[in-house]
């Protein structure tokens, strides 16, 4: 029913290596959806300069939701951290 010794710092470094890995690769796609979309916009706005204030816009609420992506996998990396 109780955790040994032994095995409570076996549950504490798999809470530490699961948190390690939900912010990596939760930190990983989000930076490279960020790259891809400016990419794309700054290749939109090289096509089409008469579109930029919409280009920027959309690109800017992209970008908005691809870091929030991020910040959800930092809250479950902190969450699983400290339970």
């Amino acid at each position: 029913m109780f955790l040994q010794f032994g095995e409570a710092l076996e549950v504490a470094a798999a809470a530490k290596f699961s948190a390690a890995i939900a912010i990596g690769i939760g930190g990983i796609a989000p930076a490279l959806a960020i790259g891809m979309g400016v990419r794309g916009a700054m290749d939109a706005i090289g096509r089409n300069p008469e579109a930029e204030n919409a280009i920027r816009t959309t690109m800017i609420i992209g970008l908005g939701l691809a870091e929030a992506i991020a910040i959800y996998c930092l809250v479950v990396a902190l969450i699983i951290s400290f339970t």
